[in-house]
């Protein structure tokens, strides 16, 4: 039986910073507007979340803030960190906080083999009283997993997700992958999407959840897009996804955390600039193309 915190939209909010501070009062504005929304669970600290700019105090202090504020909903956070001793930490404070599950990349400098991700994940199961999503991010961490690494860290017991970044484009493809993949590993884990892009097109082939970097800030619009995978009305799915095509491109050619962060800025829901130095939100010929979607973001919710 798969768990609920691992299953339809978890929604993904920035930590705004202010003056190399947490921005304490508008981080709990959007937590509050994902507890409003009735996301299924919020995931705090993520890449979105700019957990890697963080002191182990700052990402503490937002573990306490998310549960908090989260009015009953789960939480999971992100407790990558370059030594391993940083995740020990912020995977007991995470713990101490009340969240409902975690998160782990293998960030590292040097990058890492399959056999030393394998080591990571299975010294940091040890230390958790809170399952556990394997994070497969290479875009940041710079490690791929393989779909057999992925497998054999999955069968540690205290694994409850997948979150996948890459995904054939097509969903017979897609679904042919995910299928393999529910082949091999416990029934109890779930299989979720990141890469928004690829959220309709994985949830159509058989994803249970969609780690979405939009619902941070769009709630409504991103469990729209669930509710009708859910319902099995794929078309209306992919319609609502090709709508959210120009912020795709945004999200392609600049990175969805300074697009996001941009986006936050325009509206006010953050104060600038939010993001950690040094870096920065979008200028120029990106901040042009951004501002020429702008009325149609104001539509989302």
């Amino acid at each position: 039986m798969k768990s609920s915190m691992f299953e339809g939209l978890s929604a993904f909010p920035l930590t705004p910073m202010l003056q190399g501070e947490i921005d304490e009062k508008a981080f709990i504005s959007l937590i509050g507007n994902l507890a409003a929304a009735g996301v299924n669970s919020i995931g705090a600290l993520g890449s979105t979340g700019s957990y890697a700019y963080l002191t182990i105090e700052q990402r503490a202090r937002a573990a306490k803030l998310a549960t908090e504020n989260a009015n009953g909903i789960p939480v999971m956070v992100g407790i990558g960190a370059i030594r391993y001793e940083d995740v020990l930490k912020v995977t007991e404070d995470a713990q101490n906080a009340g969240v409902s599950a975690v998160m782990l990349a293998p960030v590292s400098y040097q990058t890492p083999t399959a056999e030393e991700v394998y080591a990571l994940y299975e010294n940091v199961s040890k230390y958790l009283s809170v399952p556990l999503c394997i994070y497969d991010n290479p875009a940041t961490t710079g490690f791929e997993f393989s779909d057999e690494l992925l497998i054999e860290v999955a069968k540690l017991p205290t694994v409850g997700s997948i979150k996948l970044t890459r995904l054939p484009e097509d969903i017979p493809t897609a679904k042919e992958r995910i299928s393999f993949l529910r082949q091999q590993i416990p029934e109890s884990i779930s299989v979720g999407i990141g890469g928004d892009w690829r959220a309709t097109t994985g949830l159509s082939a058989g994803c249970n959840a969609w780690y979405s970097i939009i619902g941070g800030l769009f709630p409504r619009t991103a469990l729209d897009i669930v509710n009708a995978v859910q319902s099995g009305d794929i078309k209306r799915a992919e319609m609502l996804s090709r709508a959210l095509e120009p912020l795709w491109q945004l999200f392609r050619a600049y990175g969805s955390l300074r697009v996001m962060a941009t986006i936050a800025e325009l509206f006010n829901y953050v104060e600038s600039p939010c993001l950690p130095f040094p870096l920065r939100s979008l200028t120029g010929d990106a901040l042009h193309r951004l501002e020429l979607i702008q009325e149609d973001l104001r539509n989302l919710q």
